[in-house]
């Protein structure tokens, strides 16, 4: 058995201090979509958790660390604006990226004015996606960061 291999976590990829890579929580309830980009975001060398509702996203944060948190905007039983917020008190120094489908102009405003990083429209480039978590860690307070790749 490879080391890689030895080390995989629940979420299928390797632990974020062992191999240098960004922490990173997904929050999505398409759940088809949320496993297509964990597992397209993985290849990029990102540690990705994924949750499919907010409660759930709630617990992972009280029991883990994350660099960046992905959260769509959209969800059923409480809302990306409502998560940031909670998550923001969980974890001050999480970086907060809202992706969503049903974008609106206050919206962002008001998610941004909650301290998210950013804000992306579904569907996004991979590519884009990648350069704004590579950017909202660098935005991390250094003695808050796991390492990165």
């Amino acid at each position: 058995m490879t080391e890689e291999k030895k080390n995989l976590g629940s979420s299928g990829t390797t632990d974020a201090r062992e191999n240098n890579q960004i922490r990173l929580l997904l929050v999505d309830d398409e759940i088809p979509y949320a496993d297509v980009l964990a597992n397209r975001l993985g290849k990029r060398g990102f540690t990705v958790q994924k949750a499919y509702t907010s409660p759930e996203a709630l617990l992972i944060l009280r029991t883990q660390q994350f660099d960046v948190a992905v959260l769509d905007l959209k969800m059923p039983d409480m809302d990306g604006i409502e998560l940031l917020k909670i998550a923001k008190q969980v974890d001050p120094s999480l970086q907060v990226i809202m992706l969503t489908g049903h974008g609106s102009a206050e919206a962002c405003e008001k998610g941004l004015a909650l301290g998210a990083y950013d804000y992306l429209m579904k569907p996004c480039e991979l590519d884009t996606l990648v350069e704004k978590i590579h950017e909202a860690f660098a935005q991390k307070p250094l003695d808050q960061r796991g390492p990165e790749s």
